[in-house]
């Protein structure tokens, strides 16, 4: 058991998945957009593990079971491999990782993406529950560029900041309230989390 230096700590896996950016390449920009956003929107204790690797369905597979199983995250985010391109398998070894499939985010990161290219309908993006005897994890494939990872997880506002289309992150922390994880807080400004009344926590008394 991973230790945790506080109880509501919250364990976030990066997984940057590109055969260049992994060889060297060209410099990865999914990990550092990823900690840059969860930096802006979570006001709760968060740490992260970073994987860079390569477009390999295994090697994918076997680092999503890692950080869940062996590292204890609660919230795995991917980046990368996602589209119709032969070596774009990062849905495919995500379902393996998986115990449940949680469609409702691809659906939702389609329609945030469709208000900007047609193409968005070629993105395959899922989501999934990995469980265990004693952990439980919610991962998620984002898209791979840093632009299309902030609309996806934070959602589209109009000019007078109200809600177009809701972002996915806003319905994370419930979801791992409900597989046992810790209690995420969020930055009302960057992303309001959506929890029932009855599932919100009061306020600490200072």
């Amino acid at each position: 058991m991973v230790a945790r230096s506080h109880p509501d700590e919250l364990r976030v896996g990066l997984v940057s998945i590109s055969d260049r950016a992994s060889q060297g390449t060209y410099e990865d920009q999914g990990i550092p957009a990823l900690e840059a956003w969860l930096g802006s929107a979570l006001t709760s204790p968060w740490v992260t593990e970073t994987r860079l690797i390569p477009d390999d369905a295994d090697g994918i597979t076997a680092t999503l079971i890692e950080l869940v199983d062996t590292m204890q995250c609660d919230l795995v985010l991917t980046t990368g491999g996602t589209g119709p391109a032969r070596r774009d398998v990062t849905p495919e070894a995500t379902l393996r990782a998986g115990t449940k499939e949680m469609p409702g985010f691809g659906e939702q990161m389609r329609q945030i993406s469709l208000r900007f290219v047609p193409t968005a309908i070629l993105s395959r993006q899922v989501a999934v529950i990995r469980e265990t005897a004693d952990h439980a994890a919610l991962i998620v494939n984002l898209p791979g560029q840093p632009k299309s990872i902030k609309e996806t997880l934070e959602g589209l506002r109009d000019a007078d900041g109200k809600s177009i289309v809701p972002g996915i992150f806003a319905a994370v922390p419930y979801c791992v309230d409900l597989i046992g994880g810790p209690y995420i807080e969020t930055n009302e400004t960057v992303c309001k989390a959506f929890r029932p009344k009855n599932a919100i926590r009061a306020p600490k008394s200072v």
